[in-house]
């Protein structure tokens, strides 16, 4: 099999079996090896890994994965690409696809049919328009991961890793921190994409808590003060709390009593804050 990351090979595979690029779907495949190798060394992948891949393209990806982990089975919402799959795949037998949309997907069913139910890495050049749903279903369902490396639209990346008192900082950046420490491998450019996107990319690893570092009983109720708290940035946690939770103001500022200062705004809060914030007022009651 021809390396399919040079652009001649993957544009002559397209072309064959004509395929259409579907902006819907956000499909950008990727033509640089270097970028490539990256990728799949930052996930750290041994030869008793497990390996799940979301929106394999043409397999690209899916070959390197292939070559040191266990298994890889890899997720496709587009059947157009899966005759291009099944020729580009077809000499290994340690990788499949699944033609199934991976926000519908019984991923835990998945990982114990096909994966004994271990704990696996997911590899991934996540489309943009369904980077957040995917990062947190994987994280909120907490599907038995070991790490997950991405490759996302730098933006949101960077909203990612953010840390508090950031313009980047948000309910985002809370989420999945909230879950995992967050590595950047490195930016990735626009040009090394067929076809090319309008704006850059970012790879990024997310090392999932075995034990989750922080304690909260019901997290429905801890990331609607979260999401509340940067509803309006521009106003205090008292206003955005009280409107988004609706509780008075005189009811929060009983249940807070000054432990945090509910003058400040919610971009200038670490997780550690925000936690205590829902204790304050939702388990001292």
């Amino acid at each position: 099999m021809d390396i399919l990351s040079n652009p001649k090979v993957t544009k002559d595979i397209v072309s064959k079996h004509g395929f259409k690029f579907s902006k819907s779907l956000g499909q950008n495949f990727l033509i640089d090896n270097n970028i490539l190798n990256k990728i799949v060394d930052s996930a750290l992948i041994e030869e008793d890994d497990y390996v799940i891949e979301v929106g394999p393209g043409i397999g690209t990806l899916t070959r390197e994965i292939a070559k040191r982990a266990k298994k890889v089975i890899a997720v496709e919402i587009d059947k157009t690409l899966i005759p291009i799959l099944e020729e580009t795949l077809a000499d290994l037998d340690n990788a499949s696809v699944v033609n199934e949309d991976i926000l519908k997907l019984d991923i835990k069913k998945l990982i114990d049919e096909e994966f004994e139910g271990k704990r696996v890495k997911l590899v991934a050049n996540l489309p943009y328009y369904v980077t957040t749903p995917i990062i947190m279903r994987f994280l909120e369902e907490e599907i038995p991961l070991k790490n997950m490396v991405v490759m996302i639209q730098k933006e949101v990346g960077e909203r990612i890793e953010s840390q508090p008192n950031k313009k980047t900082y948000g309910a985002l950046s809370v989420g999945v921190q909230f879950y995992s420490s967050v590595d950047i491998i490195g930016i990735v450019p626009k040009t090394v994409f067929i076809p090319q996107p309008k704006v850059d990319s970012i790879v990024i690893r997310l090392n999932i808590y075995e034990e989750l570092p922080y304690k909260v009983s019901d997290r429905k109720k801890f990331f609607k003060i979260v999401r509340g708290a940067f509803a309006q940035r521009r106003k205090t946690l008292l206003n955005t709390l009280s409107s988004s939770l609706s509780i008075s103001k005189e009811e929060i500022k009983q249940l807070v009593d000054d432990e945090i200062d509910l003058k400040r705004r919610g971009e200038t809060l670490s997780i550690s804050e925000f936690v205590k914030l829902y204790e304050l007022i939702y388990e001292s009651k």
